[in-house]
C-alpha cells in the first residue's frame, strides 16, 4: 500500500469544509478557511493546508480560538483599515483584508490593511495570489502566536517564523511568486520531517545547547529556529531584521500581541497579519507594468544554468508548476495525516470522506 492518498482537490475542500463547520466555524468562514488550506496543498505548500488541522483542533480545544467569530472593521482611514478577527481562525479575515486592500488600492492606487485578534492563518502566498489575481501586486505578512526564532547571538526564541509573501500580475506569465519564512525553515516542514521520519539538515533548528538540532521531534518540542541565513556569518541577522520587521507592522502597527510578552493567562493569542495591495496603474500605463514583468520573468528563465539539468527557475514557478499538476492528478495525503483527521473528524461529529478516494 502506498504512504500516501491522491485527493481531489474538491473532495479535500469538502472535508476541511465540514470538519470545520463541525468545530462551530460559521458556514461562510468555513468556506474561506478550506478554499485558503486546499490552495496551499494545490501550491504544493503542503506544511499549511491540511497538515494544519491537528494544530488547529490543538488550538481550539486550548479555548484560545473563537470558532463562531465575528470579524469585524475596527477602524478605517483614506487608503487604509484595520480588521478585527474576533479570535477566530485566521484564514477567513485574513481574506476579507486582502479583498479591502486591493478594493483600497482600486480607489487610492494603494491599500494597507492591519488585522488583530486572530491566529494561525495559513500559507501567505495565497492571500499574496489573491491580489495578483484581481491584478494588483500583494504583500502579505503575519506574526506567530508562539515565538520559535533565535535572534542572532540569542538563546532564547523571541520571534515567530514570521512569513513575508510578495505576488504581482503579469499577462503572459503566471504571476510572480515569493512566499518564505524569515526562519530557515518553517515549523511546518518540521512536522513533515517528523510524519516522514526524515533527520534535518544542519542549520535548520538548534538544541538548547545552541548546537545543530537534527531530531524533528525535538525540534518541535524545542522550537529553537534558527533565523533565515542561519548564523551570523551565513547573513542569520538578515532573517533575523526581516523577522523583527514583519513582527512591527502586524503587531504593533495593528494593535496585536507580541509573543513573549503576551500574559500568560490571556484569553486570546491575538496574532496580528498585515495586507497590502498596489495598483499597478497608479505607477505605470496600462499594461506596463505586466509586460514588463513578463520580460523580467523570461530573463530570470533565460539564465545560463550551472547545471545544466536544472535550469533557472523564476520566483512562483515551482508553486504554480505544482498547482497545475495536482489540479489534474491530486493531492498526495500521507496516510499517516489521514488517520489523524479521521480520528479529529470523528471526535467533531464531522463526516469522513477522504477515504473514498482510494476507491
Amino acid at each position: 500500500m502506498s504512504a500516501e492518498l491522491i485527493v481531489p482537490a474538491s473532495m479535500l475542500k469538502q472535508q476541511l469544509g465540514a470538519v470545520l463547520r463541525a468545530w462551530g466555524v460559521p458556514d461562510d468562514q468555513a468556506d474561506v478557511t478550506a478554499e485558503t488550506l486546499t490552495r496551499a496543498d494545490l501550491l504544493g505548500i503542503d506544511s499549511h493546508g491540511i497538515t494544519l488541522i491537528p494544530l488547529y483542533a490543538d488550538l481550539l480545544a486550548s479555548g484560545k480560538v473563537t470558532p463562531g467569530a465575528e470579524i469585524t472593521v475596527a477602524r478605517a482611514f483614506g487608503a487604509t483599515a484595520v480588521i478585527d478577527g474576533g479570535a477566530g481562525f485566521g484564514e477567513a479575515p485574513a481574506v476579507r483584508a486582502m479583498d479591502l486592500a486591493v478594493d483600497l488600492a482600486q480607489a487610492h492606487g494603494i491599500g494597507a490593511v492591519g488585522v488583530r485578534n486572530s491566529n494561525h492563518y495559513g500559507a501567505a502566498g495565497v492571500y499574496a495570489l489573491q491580489a495578483a489575481s484581481r491584478g494588483f501586486i500583494g504583500l502579505s505578512m503575519t506574526a506567530v502566536y508562539g515565538a520559535s526564532i533565535v535572534p542572532t547571538f540569542g538563546r532564547e526564541p523571541r520571534m515567530g517564523t514570521n512569513p513575508i509573501a510578495l505576488a504581482a500580475p503579469a499577462a503572459r506569465n503566471q504571476p510572480f511568486l515569493l512566499d518564505m519564512a524569515t526562519s530557515t525553515i518553517a515549523i511546518g516542514k518540521l512536522k513533515l520531517a517528523m510524519r516522514t521520519g526524515k533527520r534535518l539538515p544542519e542549520g535548520w533548528a538548534l538544541d538548547r545547547d545552541g548546537r545543530p538540532q537534527h531530531d524533528p521531534e525535538q525540534a518541535l518540542a524545542n522550537k529553537l529556529m534558527t533565523p533565515l541565513g542561519g548564523s551570523r556569518e551565513m547573513g542569520g541577522h538578515k532573517g533575523y531584521g526581516l523577522a523583527a520587521m514583519v513582527e512591527v507592522l502586524c503587531t504593533m502597527l495593528s494593535g496585536a500581541s507580541y509573543a513573549p510578552l503576551r500574559p500568560a493567562d490571556a484569553k486570546a493569542y491575538n496574532v496580528g497579519h498585515f495586507q497590502l495591495a498596489i495598483h499597478p496603474e497608479a505607477f505605470r500605463d496600462k499594461g506596463d507594468f505586466e509586460a514588463d514583468l513578463d520580460d523580467f520573468l523570461d530573463c530570470l528563465r533565460a539564465t545560463r544554468p550551472a547545471d545544466p539539468d536544472q535550469p533557472v527557475l523564476a520566483p512562483g514557478d515551482p508553486e504554480h508548476a505544482v498547482f497545475a499538476r495536482r489540479s489534474r492528478e491530486g493531492i498526495p495525503i500521507p496516510r499517516t495525516l489521514i488517520d489523524q483527521v479521521r480520528t479529529i473528524a470523528q471526535k467533531a461529529g464531522a463526516p469522513f470522506t477522504l477515504d473514498e478516494a482510494a476507491s
